[in-house]
């Protein structure tokens, strides 16, 4: 007799994961790479009977950017931030050590839709958050592209719009942001599991999982 698939909400390392839905807002500096002004993170996990719900974990913490990467008018158009609600807040190494400390010890992973960019910004601040920094990371983007073959843009306003979701209040905040995210992973898993195209943790690694920068090998280490 076949024996049947393993549906992913019955796997064990699946419901022990704690994933963890991160978002950060920045700005782009001419000949510079991107800095943080605002970070939200917000904690998932699966729940016998209901599937993946909030789990209490949450953070949220505008960031005071250096002086070569300031809020421009064109920031504070995106995300509704301005210069002068950034300029007493702590820098982005204090803010990042500060949620380093307050994530959870349990099994976890990260999830962010177009997780290169999270990734980016944790990998630069990796000295100040090594837990963060050694945390796999989940795409939204790309396990959408899994679940949901063949949509016409994978953007976050295009999946939302697909699986229903309203557009947050603010649009292009922090802790709106990972809030809808958070609610476009719990559609993508149901839909992973209701459609089986997914059957174990692994499977979910191997379809939208990165590796954090910190854990790839160095040219020496290849060497």
């Amino acid at each position: 007799m076949r024996r049947e698939n393993p549906r992913l909400a019955s796997d064990p390392a699946f419901q022990e994961t704690h994933f963890i839905t991160i978002d950060f807002e920045g700005t782009t500096p001419k000949g510079a790479s991107p800095e943080p002004i605002e970070v939200a993170a917000l904690g998932i996990q699966h729940a016998p009977g209901q599937g993946p719900v909030r789990s209490g974990f949450e953070f949220q913490s505008l960031i005071r950017p250096p002086l070569h990467a300031p809020v421009t008018a064109l920031d504070t158009k995106q995300s509704g931030i301005t210069a002068s609600d950034v300029a007493q807040v702590p820098g982005a190494a204090t803010v990042l050590h500060t949620l380093d400390v307050a994530l959870p010890a349990r099994p976890k992973m990260l999830v962010a839709h177009h997780a290169p960019v999270e990734a980016g910004f944790i990998y630069r601040y990796r000295d100040h958050c090594p837990r963060l920094a050694d945390t796999r990371l989940i795409c939204t983007r790309l396990l959408a592209r899994r679940v949901w073959p063949g949509l016409p843009s994978y953007s976050l306003d295009a999946l939302l719009a697909h699986c229903g979701i309203p557009q947050p209040a603010h649009r292009h905040r922090a802790m709106d942001d990972v809030t809808v995210t958070a609610a476009l992973f719990r559609a993508l898993l149901t839909d992973a599991t209701r459609h089986h195209t997914l059957h174990t943790l692994g499977d979910l690694v191997r379809a939208a999982g990165i590796t954090p920068r910190t854990a790839r090998p160095t040219q020496l280490e290849l060497l």
